[in-house]
């Protein structure tokens, strides 16, 4: 009787054991970013510290979970099967490096700040980023925004537009001269659209709600016209109309729109323009190409865009 009481008991210990694991997987699985040890006790309250300790090394070695530091604390992270493949077989430089890059999504991350997390020598963080490219698990990509700086992401992730410079760079150069054909081609959309307001016999008030123009039916008008190599989004061509504005060329109201294509996410709001001719002419001043440039706020001595390579300052002040 003793040892079937005994055998009952192992089989009990056994089953709550794997419980334990499980609420501790689950836990990191509600906390992609990573759980305190602190927490994970908390939420363990009736467990041991000898049962705590005995799952948490179990789930270490199989690979389930894994361990980071952040400050003093410590984090537990889940580690799914497909991201444990990657980094099967590394070295634990490998393997922090990867896990560093990985962690800066598409934004990618500068080779010094890869060193300061990792705390290495940069002739082994050197070592280890090279060897990590030949297999393909990482690239480098060159960022606009920060003087031609390089960054490394995981291969198959699509660079942040802060990096690219999205729709206005082309191999990392700026096109001004696309820049500048948009901003006349939604112009003349804008002007279209207010000659045809006019030309309606209609209430005033009426007439004038009808000069406006949604930045989605302007959108639709340059994908249209076909003029551009890349595919233009709707935030996009908003960053071109905020030219027009600036300039004085249009205006802008902002309404509620509740139409029945976005009735699931209730009332929201939309951007309207409007062709205006300025009641005074503008002053030199005000026409400086800074207030319209779209890259304006990459702009800056000695960067990628700059003021001593600016064609337009150039001409302006000539």
């Amino acid at each position: 009787m003793a040892s079937i009481s005994n055998l009952i008991q192992v089989k009990s210990e056994a089953v709550d054991f794997i419980d334990i694991e499980a609420k501790i997987v689950d836990l990191c699985k509600s906390n992609p970013k990573g759980i305190v040890d602190s927490d994970v006790k908390a939420a363990l309250h009736d467990v041991s510290t000898q049962q705590y300790v005995k799952a948490i090394n179990r789930l270490l070695s199989t690979g389930q979970i894994e361990l980071l530091k952040s400050g003093t604390k410590l984090l537990y992270k889940y580690k799914d099967s497909q991201a444990a493949s990657k980094t099967k077989g590394f070295e634990a430089e490998e393997k922090l490096i990867y896990q560093v890059i990985e962690s800066s999504d598409n934004k990618g991350i500068w080779i010094r700040d890869i060193r300061f997390k990792c705390n290495l020598p940069m002739t082994q963080v050197n070592k280890v980023l090279k060897n990590l490219e030949s297999k393909k698990l990482i690239k480098s990509v060159t960022s606009v925004g920060a003087g031609k700086k390089k960054v490394y992401m995981l291969y198959n992730m699509v660079p942040d537009t802060s990096v690219t410079g999205g729709a206005w760079y082309s191999d990392q150069d700026f096109e001004a001269e696309f820049v500048d054909i948009l901003n006349q081609q939604c112009h003349k959309f804008l002007l279209q659209k207010l000659q045809q307001a006019q030309e309606m016999k209609i209430d005033p008030l009426l007439q004038r709600n009808r000069s406006y123009a949604s930045s989605h039916e302007v959108w639709k008008y340059i994908s249209d016209l076909g003029i551009s190599k890349v595919s233009l989004t709707i935030k996009d061509i908003e960053t071109i109309l905020s030219t027009l504005l600036y300039d004085g060329m249009a205006e802008m109201i902002i309404v509620s729109d509740s139409s029945m294509d976005n009735i699931e996410s209730g009332v929201i709001q939309k951007k309207l323009y409007r062709a205006v001719k300025p009641l005074l002419p503008v002053t030199g001043l005000m026409r400086i190409p800074c207030g319209v440039c779209p890259v304006v706020k990459n702009c800056y001595p000695g960067g990628l865009v700059s003021p001593q390579t600016c064609v337009y300052i150039k001409e302006w002040l000539d």
